[in-house]
């Protein structure tokens, strides 16, 4: 697969687009993440027209039900038709990321916890989301989507990565052409992927999958994203993975000797426990699946849904 692109707040790559113009580069995002994707900045303040430096802007209720983005320096000048019409036309040329990596608390680009200013209140709010953020979102609902700050926390940030590289994944299938046959082999690799997400999901997955051939071949798939999509953003668990690493168990089984297999059940359990990270068992299969290859086991995305270097899965 080639390197996914990543749509990234340009500011969080060291550009100077700030209203103070200066930057918040993020070394995890410029300096990991960089070798592993190729990245497509953007900044819409800058795209509407505003200038480097500026007067600051803030998300206001103008009216019941009505948020605005709205300048500091003069509450006559307000920007939030253009931030949206921006977000609407940058929307379509965005078909070719697998993800986006938002600015946090901006009221242009945050996806949650902006600040709102409401009447008389000194004390805003922290229940807004960035108005050109909120364009993207709702015209591309399956693009893995995140900000920069959730990606300090090692579960956000795994699941993030695993889900734009499954996109990606999806992406190539996509442009390859649509058909059953594909899409079977597209779910045969997720199915314990989806599973250590979420249970029912994959269960109706499966339904979806099917059907493939029955009906329109692109609403079924079209179905099956928007659903893949919603399972994977929910976070795994010790538990969920424990769950998974005895279902490919099972697949050894009939191989193991008795103490590799009391090794191997002794891991799974420590990680159900919190005392080791997933990756520890899921280094002994990678051993074990070389000793004993398993085709339907390699082809498993779980086992390696991203680069190994990126280590997502030491903390969790």
């Amino acid at each position: 697969m080639s390197r996914p692109k990543i749509a990234v707040s340009s500011c969080l790559l060291g550009h100077e687009v700030r209203f103070d113009g200066g930057h918040k580069n993020s070394r995890y995002v410029s300096d990991v993440l960089s070798e592993y994707f190729d990245f497509v900045p953007l900044c819409p303040e800058v795209a509407i027209g505003l200038g480097v430096p500026r007067p600051t802007i803030r998300l206001v209720e103008t009216s019941p039900n009505m948020i605005d983005a709205v300048s500091n320096a003069d509450t006559s000048l307000i920007y939030s038709d253009q931030l949206r019409r921006y977000g609407k036309k940058t929307a379509p040329q965005l078909a070719h990321v697998s993800g986006y990596i938002f600015k946090k608390d901006s009221p242009s680009c945050g996806l949650s916890r902006v600040k709102v200013y409401r009447g008389a209140q000194k004390m805003p709010e922290r229940v807004g989301v960035g108005l050109y953020a909120e364009e993207i979102i709702k015209a591309m609902p399956n693009l893995p989507v995140e900000e920069e700050g959730r990606l300090q926390d090692s579960r956000l940030r795994e699941n993030f990565l695993e889900r734009v590289f499954l996109y990606a994944r999806w992406q190539a299938f996509r442009d390859e052409g649509y058909s059953s046959r594909g899409l079977v082999a597209f779910h045969t690799a997720q199915k314990f992927a989806v599973l250590s997400h979420d249970e029912p999901i994959y269960r109706e997955l499966g339904r979806i999958v099917a059907k493939a051939g029955e009906g329109d071949l692109e609403e079924n798939c079209e179905a099956y994203l928007k659903l893949l999509m919603e399972g994977m953003e929910v976070l795994t668990t010790p538990k969920k993975h424990a769950n998974v690493l005895m279902h490919i168990m099972g697949f050894f089984k009939e191989s193991l000797s008795s103490d590799d297999k009391a090794e191997l059940l002794r891991l799974i359990d420590a990680h159900r426990e919190g005392l080791v990270p997933v990756i520890v068992p899921i280094t002994l299969i990678n051993y074990f699946r070389k000793k004993y290859p398993n085709e339907y086991i390699d082809g498993q995305t779980y086992l390696e849904p991203h680069p190994p270097e990126l280590m997502l899965r030491n903390m969790l």
